[in-house]
């Protein structure tokens, strides 16, 4: 994986972009060095092949020498016609030549902005790393991603080069070299500081994929949020993480350890985002792993043993604990107000509180994975809050963001984010009544 467009030679896109979601991702291939590929995987079934054709065609341009201004599109072939898997090349006006695709550093364009991450086939993007980037120091072979310390953030040249965030957005203001001049403005000790404009997402390494915040910043502090996110529609698709709870909904018979296993899995993926955005690699990749490991059906006692040890690992961290208390706090009478549901209600606290919760979840949702009796209706609560409610449970977290943000240092914007998690793709759920009935 890859930590910037600059240092990727493979852009993959999971899933079929909304038209309105596209420009973000020209506007990250443009930040890619020559020689570059980007594909297309609209079904899972067809990503191993598409990504092999795709490494097979990035070599072959790697060692073929370039023509001056090919702005031209070639399809990566994926095998059969009928596959939808489909790829597209394009140049960037410099050539970087074998440089780039076999590791050394290439110079980052000056718009370069965080990427696309997530798990292939859940409908998410990720940038494919240089080949000779595999060795990098702080790489997991379990991570799916390498995190950005959040200590990276804490200089403004560090808030332009991982953001991610959607082009067009800069054009509004007046900028330098592509960079968005400062502002003045009243800070909350109401001196006149320079203000800078911040757009964070969509695309960012363990970021909830697909949602972009708008910050004003004074200095490190954050002093205005504004929510916003790529168009979401739900097509004949389910939200992955509520699966299980919305078929039951609509009559299907479903077992209870099936919902536990999602659950748990759902919540790995959470810890193991808020773990890489700390900086603990190492147990995100092994998070992530044992997510894989429920989702693919592993028996209790083929997981039982490495996440027990996970656990304890992480409840004995006195630096995890150190580095996250006491950020994003939210009462579970704030929550109940702002109709927060699920684990940030029952929290009661702050970000490391949140977490607490997802564990506690997490080891109880592993005692009842062979539970074979149905989902009840008063079983309706998915892995962040309820589901027939009078909205989705990932719509109330948006809507508290700005109350926990403000007034943050941005280098803890990221942890409160990650603590809470949201999952865009919920957004396009109809309240739901009358939970399971089967």
């Amino acid at each position: 994986m890859a930590g910037t467009p600059a240092d990727a030679d493979l852009m993959v896109v999971c899933g079929t972009p909304e038209p309105r979601g596209t420009e973000w991702l020209d506007y990250i291939e443009r930040s890619m060095p020559e020689p570059a590929v980007r594909i297309v995987i609209e079904e899972t079934g067809h990503a191993a092949h598409a990504l092999e054709m795709a490494r097979r065609d990035l070599t072959d341009r790697a060692d073929t020498p370039r023509q001056a201004n090919t702005d031209d599109q070639q399809e990566v072939a994926a095998g059969d016609p009928r596959d939808r898997a489909q790829g597209e090349h394009r140049g960037h006006g410099g050539d970087h030549g074998h440089g780039a695709h076999h590791g050394s550093s290439p110079p980052p364009a000056p718009d370069d902005q965080g990427h696309p991450h997530h798990s292939m086939g859940h409908g998410h993007d990720d940038h494919a790393a240089h080949p000779g980037h595999e060795g990098h120091e702080n790489h997991h072979p379990d991570d799916h991603a390498p995190h950005m310390d959040h200590a990276e953030h804490e200089s403004h040249s560090g808030h332009m080069n991982h953001m991610g965030h959607i082009g067009h957005d800069m054009h509004a203001m007046g900028e330098v070299a592509g960079l968005p001049m400062a502002e003045r403005g009243d800070d909350r000790d109401e001196l006149r500081l320079d203000q800078l404009h911040v757009p964070i997402g969509p695309g960012l390494t363990d970021w909830p994929t697909g949602l972009v915040l708008r910050l004003t910043l004074q200095g490190d502090v954050v002093q205005d949020v504004e929510v916003d996110h790529l168009p979401v529609t739900s097509g004949h698709r389910l939200p992955f993480w509520d699966e299980p709870w919305l078929r039951a909904a609509q009559g299907e018979e479903v077992t209870r350890g099936s919902a536990a296993r999602r659950r748990c899995a759902a919540h790995l993926d959470s810890v193991g985002r808020l773990f890489a955005v700390v900086g603990l690699d190492d147990v995100a990749g092994r998070c992530r792993r044992l997510r894989d490991e429920l989702l693919s059906g592993t028996p209790r006692e083929g997981v039982g043993g490495d996440l027990g040890r996970v656990l304890r690992r992480v409840r004995r961290s006195r630096t995890l604990r150190w580095s996250i208390a006491g950020l994003g706090k939210l009462s579970s009478s704030r929550a109940g107000e702002a109709g927060v549901t699920g684990p940030a209600l029952v929290a009661d606290g702050d970000a490391y509180d949140r977490l607490r919760i997802w564990l506690d979840e997490i080891e109880r949702g592993l005692e009842v994975l062979d539970d074979e009796r149905p989902l009840t209706r008063d079983e309706f609560t998915g892995p962040r809050g309820r589901l027939d409610g009078p909205q989705p449970p990932s719509q109330a977290l948006l809507d508290i963001l700005p109350e926990l943000l403000t007034g943050t240092e941005f280098a803890c914007a990221r942890i409160i984010v990650a603590s809470l998690d949201p999952d865009i793709e919920e957004l396009a759920l109809t309240p739901v009544t009358g939970a399971a009935h089967a």
